[in-house]
């Protein structure tokens, strides 16, 4: 098992790197010229020349990939061309407040669809099973930009007008110091993927209560909470756990949506901002965190499913 943990290890190691030359490259094909774009169009050439030299812009490409990827080791992500300052002091209140959001998130929405797929499951073709499928169907079937606009329109501006619309964090100050301006935006991240961990949870579970050995074990006289608990639940945890997994992951980029609809001062913003001032840098530390978030919470999640599922910890074992 070791082993095995340790091959995804390496492979999830190589991807982190293709995603270093993906994101550098895709830098370099963003439209114009940094240096013209933070002196303006009316600059001079001497003055557009002396910035690129300053930015390095006037280095071979190798090199500055080179430079950006040796600086990522050292914890060196760059300059910020915009505010003149290293990106991780820009980044780092921003990365505190988009973890807020995302852990609060993923606490919520895991646990609420898994139950709710379980149930679900439990019930199937019973009304309560229709009624959460059908549910699910029609949140997972939209964009969270229009959930979020449903919920700031429910509860922010024309019916009970009980929370607010966006953030208004002043400088200085903590997203968590008003948790009442967290609770659109969480519930819009909460929305949008509990209804995918609920489906699959449904099915995988639909699946291992139809199974020989749950079908023993209640015939051996166990009771139902206890065939749930340790037979089920143990085979069905394993399969979803990619999906719970896609989701977390899909929350690192999906939040930048989010946060630029409720003027979130996160990492989100944050990479709007960036590309709209030209802000290179940013906008590579920014891409490659998010990369890297989804690329660490998938391992996690083909950890838990060897460790979960039987079946998947003997093969490793073997």
């Amino acid at each position: 098992m070791t082993r095995l943990i340790l091959k995804r290890l390496l492979v999830s190691l190589v991807v982190l790197w293709l995603v270093t030359l993906l994101v550098f490259v895709a830098t370099l094909l963003l439209p114009g010229d940094p240096a013209r774009a933070i002196l303006g169009q009316q600059a001079t050439p001497e003055r557009i020349a002396a910035l690129q030299h300053q930015l390095h812009l006037d280095e071979p490409v190798w090199q500055r990939y080179l430079s950006w990827l040796g600086g990522l080791f050292t914890g060196d992500l760059g300059t910020s061309t915009s505010t003149q300052g290293p990106v991780t002091t820009l980044l780092a209140d921003r990365v505190s407040a988009s973890l807020v959001l995302l852990v609060l998130a993923a606490v919520i929405a895991t646990p609420l669809g898994l139950a709710f797929g379980t149930w679900s499951a439990m019930r199937r073709g019973r009304a309560g099973d229709q009624v959460v499928s059908g549910v699910s169907l029609v949140i997972a079937a939209l964009p969270e930009f229009v959930i979020g606009v449903a919920l700031i329109v429910l509860f922010a501006t024309t019916v009970f007008r009980v929370l607010p619309s966006v953030t208004l964090t002043p400088p200085g100050e903590a997203v968590w110091a008003q948790p009442s301006q967290l609770v659109l935006p969480v519930l819009t991240l909460v929305l949008v993927v509990t209804p995918y961990i609920t489906r699959m949870m449904r099915a995988t579970m639909g699946e291992v209560l139809e199974s020989g050995y749950v079908e023993m074990a209640r015939l051996k006289g166990m009771r139902e909470r206890t065939v749930l608990l340790r037979h089920a639940l143990p085979h069905a945890v394993g399969p979803v756990a990619q999906v719970v997994a896609i989701q977390l992951a899909w929350l690192a980029g999906g939040v930048v949506v989010v946060e630029f609809l409720f003027r979130y001062p996160g990492i989100g913003q944050a990479l709007i901002d960036a590309v709209g001032k030209r802000d290179v840098a940013v906008v590579q530390a920014v891409t490659l965190l998010i990369a890297a978030v989804y690329i660490v919470v998938n391992l996690l999640a083909d950890v838990i499913g060897i460790l979960a599922d039987p079946k998947l910890r003997t093969e490793a074992v073997r």
